[in-house]
């Protein structure tokens, strides 16, 4: 009897024994698996307790659990205050928008010139600024000139013999009419000519009006200055239409030509971007940089936008179709760019991809998900974090790239 209590005694032993063996070794297990994070700084992770060297909080423990590669698991909760949504990846169009900084300049080939008609002296200049405004038939300039005395002797006299010997003689007609027609062509107006054969008061100082509306881009002459005949006195810009001048780098020359619309947002101008058209690239480089000159071809018919303005100008980029997500959906590191995709109910998994063309608000996948996955839209980022958070490692951190 002695003999069987103690074979009993000594299978009670080894049977309590394998136990603490085995639940040492489970231990030691769950102890490996466990790895402990700062909540403030993911990015720190430690096999063993202890404080955070950067802000030197308490580590928290963070479980691994079975799940997946790069997978996460959240509860209705979670998914409810992150914000978390999903869309089924489609193909679509992606347009790669160049935006570029310009200014506004005048219509070169709308630019006037105002010269004297005779040889004198400048006796008065009615606009001595660049940028006043002018309308057709306001006074410019007043010029003295003993040329101008001359011809309008000779049309008072062809007008005296006009009314004596005109009935007589038709040539006196032909006379007059070409007297008229001299002082016409050295810049009188009809009003001036009729004023003159009215009063018959001669006056070596003439008044010169604007031929044409615009905008003084350049005064040439000052007053007591002598003249030529031709001589250059104003330079006059229109406003009805107005060029986009901006700078492009030789990579963004594929992506215009002459012919296409392009975007044009002028500061201060609350009305937003508005379409002009280029007409216009230089074919070379300006002398001493990398750049060339795009210039678009903008309407001003309410003459709101003025030379010398800043402007943002939208190039078109090329499209094409492949598959398109919200730039959102998109998260980058420095292990590269993943989007996460919904494998199960309440689960998300990581998957490295490989971004194509990108646009304002999208970007095309080259690979690394498939159309019709059901990709995170919103709250990626807060994926990202809580798997570093809850993990304690980047879920791309294992993938070649």
């Amino acid at each position: 009897m002695k003999r069987y209590l103690n074979i009993y005694l000594l299978l009670l032993f080894i049977g309590i024994s394998a136990c603490q063996t085995g639940q040492h070794e489970q231990g030691e297990e769950a102890a490996a698996e466990t790895t402990y994070t700062c909540p403030m700084h993911p990015q720190i992770v430690q096999s063993e307790p202890g404080t955070c060297p950067i802000c030197h909080m308490d580590l928290v423990p963070v479980s691994q659990s079975g799940e997946k590669e790069g997978e996460l698991m959240l509860s209705e909760r979670q998914i409810a205050l992150g914000n978390i949504k999903t869309a089924r990846i489609t193909p679509g169009d992606v347009a790669s928008n160049t935006l570029l900084t310009g200014r506004l300049v005048l219509d070169e080939t709308q630019t006037d010139v105002v010269s004297s008609r005779a040889q004198g002296r400048i006796e008065k200049l009615y606009i001595k600024e660049n940028g006043q405004t002018v309308q057709k038939g306001q006074p410019l300039y007043e010029l003295y000139s003993e040329e101008l005395l001359t011809l309008q002797r000779e049309y008072l006299l062809a007008l005296k013999q006009h009314e004596e010997l005109g009935k007589e003689n038709p040539r006196f007609a032909s006379f007059l009419e070409a007297a008229r027609q001299k002082l016409r062509l050295y810049g009188l107006t009809e009003a001036q000519v009729r004023s003159l054969a009215k009063t018959e008061n001669l006056d070596a100082r003439v008044t010169f009006v604007s031929p044409t509306s615009g905008v003084v881009t350049e005064v040439a002459a000052a007053e007591g200055q002598y003249i030529a005949e031709g001589a250059v006195l104003y330079r006059l810009g229109k406003l009805d239409k107005i060029w986009v001048e901006a700078e492009l780098y030789p990579q963004e020359l594929d992506n215009v030509q002459a012919g296409d619309q392009v975007q044009v947002a002028v500061q201060g101008i609350a009305a937003g971007a508005v379409p002009a058209k280029v007409t216009f690239i230089s074919p070379e480089y300006r002398q001493g940089s990398q750049v060339a000159v795009l210039r678009a071809e903008l309407p001003n018919k309410d003459g709101q936008y003025l030379p010398g303005m800043q402007v943002n100008v939208t190039l078109p980029g090329k499209s094409g179709t492949a598959l398109v997500v919200p730039t959102d959906a998109v998260v980058r590191d420095e292990n590269g760019s993943h989007v996460w995709v919904q494998t199960g109910e309440n689960t998300f998994q990581a998957r490295m991809v490989t971004l194509g063309e990108a646009g304002t608000d999208n970007v095309a996948i080259l690979s690394g998900v498939k159309e019709n996955d059901e990709v995170v839209t919103s709250g990626a980022y807060l994926l990202y974090s809580e798997f570093v958070l809850k993990k304690g490692a980047d879920p791309m951190a294992g993938h070649n790239h």
